[in-house]
């Protein structure tokens, strides 16, 4: 059986999160990644702690599984030439230099579709390739700074707070994905590649769809609200008995049997979302009293055979040790070189009729280099010399 995106070559550029992420994703579907990487140190997440036994960072093992890795001097004109003629040969670039790094390495997209007309060519930068803000450098918290993300995060009578995951990287990384498959569904229908201009910086602010509608509706600032929703009560964490947490999320077609679950002493005119929101306070701290009286497990029970959203405000041990964790086989583990048996995080995707996603340990810097170097049609007299010359490693 085949995977989705067999056959599909990617010459990946990106380092650290966003990219990185973006075509492990691709590579767990299928397709060839080729990561391109600075010898001596390599995609500097390498370096990142913490490590696993054996030497290998946990932070680039989680996004960079099953890709090959070439290391190449990009500073060098024959290292410029080497990966150009990887571009050549490829289906999709991905890079997150600063706009105009890869053209003065003659790599740029306009390079790269002169000897590969068909090429998707995804550039994820910062801030876009025009605008007033391009040249500037950022990382994760900074985009979620600026994008209004913090400061809708926390709660209203404490300090802004950024998202518990690297929230910018990881919606970036997603639609450098998306990019990269609507371009090659755009190129399947018209033959034409296209270079893709994705700023992270725009992913964080299409975000805010309900904030901004919000804002564009009513006129209001949204601002912070801990674990409540905007329009909806109850939408919160609530603490129970023993310092657990508990989600409640609920509609007005389950307010009744939130009522009757918690013995909960609420007006008639509670029934209806507007009021609830209205007496938000009053709400709120009735209902806080009595779950502050309840076992967690004893409450998320009653509640579910009620019919009622709810979820356990769970650690990162207990989520990924949970059963259903398990029967969906989210958690994977691969075959490392140095650290033996590692667990990782897959991808959610499971396509009928294709096999599962492939989960194959991440790659040493420069580990498939000679094989790499070889396809291009070098041989072992031409990689060595390159080597001495500290073109690649």
């Amino acid at each position: 059986m085949m995977r989705p995106l067999d056959g599909i070559t990617i010459v990946d550029f990106s380092r650290v999160l966003a990219g990185p992420m973006a075509t492990q994703i691709l590579s767990d579907a299928g397709a060839r990644v080729i990561k391109v990487e600075r010898p001596g140190k390599g995609d500097e997440s390498r370096t990142f702690a913490p490590f696993f036994e054996g030497g290998q960072s946990a932070y680039y093992s989680a996004f960079n599984r099953g890709k090959t890795s070439i290391a190449i001097d990009l500073r060098k004109p024959e290292g410029q030439r080497i990966a150009l003629d990887l571009a050549a040969k490829a289906d999709v670039v991905v890079e997150n230099f600063i706009p105009g790094t890869m053209d003065r390495m003659g790599l740029g997209y306009d390079a790269v579709r002169a000897v590969n007309p068909g090429i998707v060519y995804v550039s994820n930068t910062g801030f876009g390739q025009t605008g007033p803000y391009s040249t500037r450098k950022g990382y994760d918290t900074v985009f979620q700074a600026l994008s209004g993300v913090i400061d809708l995060t926390g709660y209203p009578d404490g300090p802004p707070a950024k998202v518990g995951v690297p929230f910018a990287d990881m919606t970036s990384g997603l639609w450098i994905a998306i990019s990269a498959l609507t371009g090659l569904m755009g190129r399947q229908k018209t033959g034409q590649g296209c270079h893709v201009d994705l700023s992270m910086m725009d992913v964080q602010v299409s975000l805010l769809s309900l904030p901004a509608a919000w804002h564009f509706a009513d006129g209001i600032t949204p601002t912070r609200t801990g674990t409540e929703h905007l329009g909806r009560v109850p939408s919160a964490a609530f603490e129970c008995a023993g310092g657990q947490w508990i989600f409640i999320s609920a509609s007005d077609q389950h307010w009744p049997a939130v009522v009757e679950v918690l013995k909960l002493d609420a007006p008639e005119e509670w029934a209806e979302m507007a009021m609830r929101v209205e007496q938000r306070d009053e709400v709120m701290r009735r209902m806080r009293a009595l779950i502050l009286t309840r076992e967690r497990a004893e409450l998320a029970d009653a509640l579910r055979r009620a019919d009622v959203p709810v979820g356990e405000v769970n650690t990162v041990p207990e989520i990924l040790s949970d059963p259903h964790t398990a029967a969906r086989g989210i958690v994977g583990r691969y075959d490392d070189s140095g650290s033996g048996s590692t667990p990782a995080l897959g991808t959610p995707g499971r396509y009928s009729g294709y096999e599962g996603p492939r989960f194959v340990a991440p790659p040493r810097l420069g580990e498939q280099s000679d094989d790499i170097l070889m396809e291009l049609g070098l041989d072992a007299d031409r990689v060595a010399e390159l080597r001495q010359k500290g073109v690649v490693a």
